[in-house]
């Protein structure tokens, strides 16, 4: 790595989902030498799902610049692709920045951003079908790779994420290492997280659940995807 720090920066908004954020954190943060910033569009606390609260949180506008930017998914991801603000911000970091990066339906906020015209992206498997009105290609992959943007799937991926980026950045042998560490060995008690693998019963009730917000979240996701307009081209 150079000399001066490596400056990950983690854009986050109010009702994201946690673990899409934090897991991330716990590995990116671990990367020798750099600098991880937790920024939010007006600085302060933003409280997750779940009503977790993060605190200290950096004004992004106060930003000048960083070499990652992640965007983390949640429930009101749509609605924040909807905020100019801070999709404004996120733009503005991720045009300087040299890896552009998303957990979940975080990649949602990036295509609102126009980042994601013509490049494959991963997002969480039931909202995977929201990226083409930002103009990209959904990608069923648990970490897509398309040039410099790199994209986790639904949640628990944003951990497979980091690993993969933290050996692009420090290298293979320090994220074997750093796996070790972490006694990252997923053996989850149901190996039922991905829809191919799930019994019918169960991605009926999963269906119940997402159907009762598709309608708002395709109606915001298409708004946000009409203002694409004002972006020439992505980067």
């Amino acid at each position: 790595m150079s000399q001066t720090p490596f400056v990950t920066v983690f854009a986050i908004y109010p009702n994201l989902t946690q673990l899409d954020f934090t897991g991330p954190h716990q590995v990116l943060s671990r990367l020798p030498g750099a600098t991880t910033i937790v920024a939010s569009r007006d600085g302060g606390e933003i409280e997750a799902e779940g009503g977790l609260v993060i605190g200290r949180t950096r004004k992004l506008s106060e930003i000048g610049r960083c070499d990652l930017i992640c965007v983390p998914g949640g429930s009101a991801a749509t609605e924040t692709a909807l905020d100019e603000e801070f999709v404004g911000e996120v733009r503005r970091l991720a045009l300087g920045a040299r890896y552009i990066t998303s957990v979940c339906t975080g990649s949602l906020i990036l295509g609102a951003a126009g980042l994601l015209q013509g490049r494959r992206a991963a997002c969480h498997w039931a909202w995977r079908g929201l990226l083409p009105e930002f103009g990209a290609i959904p990608d069923p992959a648990r970490v897509v790779r398309d040039g410099n943007i790199i994209t986790g799937g639904g949640v628990t991926a944003g951990i497979d994420f980091a690993f993969t980026m933290l050996a692009e950045i420090a290298g293979e042998g320090y994220a074997r290492a750093l796996t070790l560490g972490l006694e990252y060995a997923p053996a989850p008690p149901y190996g039922c997280g991905r829809p191919e693998l799930a019994d019918d019963e169960t991605l009926r009730l999963m269906a119940r659940n997402t159907e009762k917000m598709m309608g708002q979240r395709a109606a915001e996701a298409k708004e946000a995807g009409a203002r694409l307009s004002r972006y020439a081209v992505s980067p």
